[in-house]
């Protein structure tokens, strides 16, 4: 039970500046997170040398501890009766710990609590399309036919699995819209309404734009002779987002402003009729034009030098989950799907995240320290199925040396599966399961790029630990 840890706990505490400097605490699946008064009151040393401590820090106005999967809720239990503090939500404690942000920070924070809300559904549909490749891409079972090729009776299974896959896709607005207008203050049914509209039947689907423009056969609105293309916005991100924010605020405007008794007649209807009207006439073509400019600015990096865009983006990607800033490209993997249909930056991640437990497992075996080596198996495990938190911050960061050396690993194997155009049509499970998610004509190079990721980083960072120690010694 919770009492077993009630010593630890205590020392956690004391560490992060006692009870007094809690405003408020909660927990996820592998972390306590704390909006503190103060972080400069954190003993990070005396805290990080708790035994069920894997490692801390700071993100997002937050003071995080990684306790891990199970424990972590047992601990935060123990605290609670301990201190007396009142249990909270997630955004209780995010609510409490923004004051800590600046601008930059509260922007990438916003978008993070848009876009993870979502992510379930995303990768249960990328997971789905692997299986969906399994079933239809030619070549991985038989020569030059694809499962549903050689066995016809498989063909509407694999059918229904591709309908239900790209349904989270097809009306990705709505997903988006429900999300941003709860984030902006709104009401998310009517962001779910608008996301639909977006995507309504009746309008030209975007997939169609091209070739539509090209034969000047586009559909449009006459409105007393303003004439606004009816076009729909088809796994595009940037209009909903601006559309959701829109409507978000004119309906808080409205609550203010109109009275009780007619509410419900005056204030979604103005509201989403309002901001209907924008989205087709303004919003919509803006966003579409910068979403596109977008995607060409990643599409003409990778295609124009793609050793440079596999080296940064392998490189970085690790540093910038410290800063919480890989949130911001999941826009962009979107935006990349909705537009070319699939994403070279995901396959990327998955293999960051392979990196990472690569060198934590390697620790496994370089290191004297028996907390180390009990937990680099434990946060390995976790990284190759694409949670790295763990081994990041219990590990890899801690060591300095390990963490570069997944960098280095990471930017290789990037540099690999970028030349090779790998390319994923969804965002999946970053770790190993990661290749189900990948083309299936992709599957042999991003193989490859995952056994630079694992050996690299690996070598790298034990031939490392023993030079650090023989140096010592």
């Amino acid at each position: 039970m919770a009492k077993e840890y009630h010593h630890d706990v205590e020392k956690i505490v004391d560490a992060i500046g006692g009870k007094e400097n809690i405003a408020s605490a909660t927990h996820c699946v592998t972390r306590l997170r704390f909006a503190l008064k103060d972080d400069g009151k954190v003993d990070k040393k005396a805290l990080e040398n708790i035994d069920i401590v894997k490692g801390s820090f700071s993100a997002n106005g937050q003071y995080q501890v990684v306790i891990g999967q199970g424990t972590v809720d047992k601990v935060y239990q123990e605290m609670v009766e301990q201190t007396g503090i009142c249990t909270a939500s997630k955004e209780e404690t995010k609510a409490a710990a923004e004051k800590n942000l600046n601008p930059l920070q509260r922007a990438i924070k916003a978008l993070a609590d848009i876009f993870i809300p979502i992510l379930p559904a995303i990768v249960t549909a990328g997971l789905l399309l692997g299986i969906n490749n399994i079933l239809t891409g030619p070549g991985i079972f038989f020569d030059n036919k694809s499962v549903v090729d050689v066995y016809a009776q498989w063909k509407d299974f694999a059918g229904i699995i591709n309908l239900i896959a790209n349904t989270a896709f097809t009306f990705l607005p709505a997903l988006i819209g429900w999300s941003a207008v709860r984030q902006f203050g709104g009401n998310p049914l009517l962001g779910i309404v608008l996301g639909l509209v977006l995507v309504h039947p009746e309008l030209l689907n975007a997939w169609g734009y091209a070739d539509a423009k090209a034969k000047g056969e586009i559909p449009y609105w006459n409105l007393f002779g303003f004439h606004v293309d009816k076009i729909g916005y088809q796994g595009q991100v940037l209009p909903i987002l601006f559309a959701s924010y829109v409507l978000a605020k004119l309906e808080i405007f409205l609550n203010k402003r109109v009275a009780d008794s007619i509410k419900l007649l005056v204030v979604a209807p103005i509201a989403l009729l309002v901001t209907g009207f924008l989205a087709f006439i303004v919003i919509g073509p803006v966003t579409f034009a910068i979403g596109n400019g977008v995607t060409s600015l990643f599409t003409g990096l990778f295609d124009t030098v793609p050793v440079i865009g596999g080296l940064i983006y392998g490189a970085l990607y690790a540093p910038l989950v410290i800063t919480g800033m890989h949130h911001t490209f999941l826009a962009v993997d979107f935006q990349l799907i909705g537009s070319i249909g699939g994403t070279f930056l995901w396959p990327i991640v998955a293999l960051s995240n392979i990196a990472q437990g690569s060198s934590t497992l390697a620790m496994l075996f370089a290191s004297r320290d028996e907390k180390v080596k009990g937990l680099s198996l434990s946060s390995a495990v976790s990284a190759y199925l694409g949670i790295t938190e763990p081994a990041m911050f219990g590990v890899n960061i801690p060591h300095r040396f390990p963490f570069f050396s997944a960098m280095i690993g990471s930017a290789i194997a990037a540099i690999f599966i970028t030349l090779n155009k790998v390319m994923a049509p969804s965002i999946g499970v970053g770790g190993l399961p990661a290749i189900f998610s990948i083309v299936p004509e992709k599957w042999a190079p991003f193989a490859i790029g995952m056994v630079i990721a694992i050996v690299v980083p690996f070598a790298l960072t034990f031939f490392m630990a023993k030079f650090r120690k023989n140096k010592t010694s």
